[in-house]
């Protein structure tokens, strides 16, 4: 049985973008990380307290098709986009991922 990989995603939304962020992710993100492969995505927006705004988890079937998936031009673009409209990014990928909660 192949291990599922879990990538976890940070940021800050900047405030001069929230709509046109918002709009991003509905339209463009979300879409094209399923088309890419990633599945089970879920994201949590904090409202309260010192860490980053969102947190955005995805899940690929294997390391290799994760590491397919983050470097292939549809990812770079789309990172690059998002990175536009947010501030503080950080990329974590977790081989061998549980089902549970990690960061």
């Amino acid at each position: 049985m192949t291990q599922k990989t879990k990538l976890i995603l940070r940021w800050d939304i900047k405030q001069e973008t929230e709509s046109e962020y918002f709009e991003f992710m509905v339209s463009e993100f979300i879409p094209v990380i399923n088309r890419l492969g990633i599945r089970d995505v879920q994201a949590w927006y904090t409202l309260f307290g010192v860490c980053e705004q969102i947190l955005f988890v995805g899940v690929a079937e294997n390391l290799e098709q994760m590491r397919f998936i983050l470097k292939s031009e549809s990812w770079e673009t789309l990172r690059s986009r998002l990175t536009d409209l947010v501030d503080n990014f950080e990329q974590k990928v977790i081989g061998n991922a549980s089902g549970s909660f990690q960061f």
